[in-house]
């Protein structure tokens, strides 16, 4: 049978949020800065648990891509991808995807992040993505997500969505916040933030 080892993405693989890193990436430190100005009464209320991950991570998206054309949005994301992802990685964490690689297994990245900036990273890598996508109508981004966030309970049923989980012998996970947790709980083995810390082991 086959192994499965499922990542999160920020924060687990890599040092920073690759949402904020992208949106620099494309308006650059200063309308970014304004644009978190304008959003801090949004980002407060989320901090203070008063709004869910989602609704806040929409408003963001909708401030700052809604109505662009898709042709843009595809062409930075994929250069913000293959130029800049490789800068914000944990080495450590590289280190372990690579050994599950050695070993044989599937790896997948299952992230709340945008799949239009975590796929062709993935791709480079030979590994699977399962992530947010956002809605395009006409070749222009509408500001919303495309199907749910892909966050919490969500990461768990897009998994099984995607893989028959019975074809699997043994399920590693890997993640860095409570969004990861029913993920973790789905795993055979699961590491919480593993790669601030010594390397986990790697026998099987």
């Amino acid at each position: 049978m086959l192994n499965i080892a499922l990542f999160d993405f920020d924060g687990t693989i890599t040092t920073d949020d690759s949402l904020i890193k992208f949106i620099r990436f494309v308006f650059g430190d200063i309308k970014t800065a304004w644009g978190m100005m304008i959003l801090s009464p949004m980002l407060l209320t989320f901090k203070l648990k008063l709004i869910p991950n989602y609704k806040a991570k929409q408003w963001m998206l909708s401030y700052f891509f809604k109505g662009m054309p898709e042709e843009k949005y595809q062409k930075l994301a994929e250069e913000y991808s293959l130029e800049q992802i490789d800068n914000i990685l944990r080495r450590q964490a590289m280190e372990r995807i690579m050994w599950h690689k050695e070993q044989g297994h599937k790896v997948v990245v299952v992230s709340a992040s945008l799949e239009c900036w975590l796929k062709p990273w993935c791709s480079k890598n030979g590994l699977d993505i399962i992530a947010t996508k956002i809605e395009i109508k006409d070749g222009i981004l509408t500001g919303k997500f495309s199907g749910k966030n892909c966050h919490g309970i969500e990461k768990v049923n897009r998994v099984k969505g995607a893989y028959d989980l019975s074809d699997y012998k043994h399920i590693w996970a890997y993640g860095d916040s409570n969004g990861d947790n029913e993920m973790l709980a789905l795993a055979d083995e699961s590491f919480y933030k593993p790669f601030r810390h010594p390397s986990p082991s790697t026998s099987e």
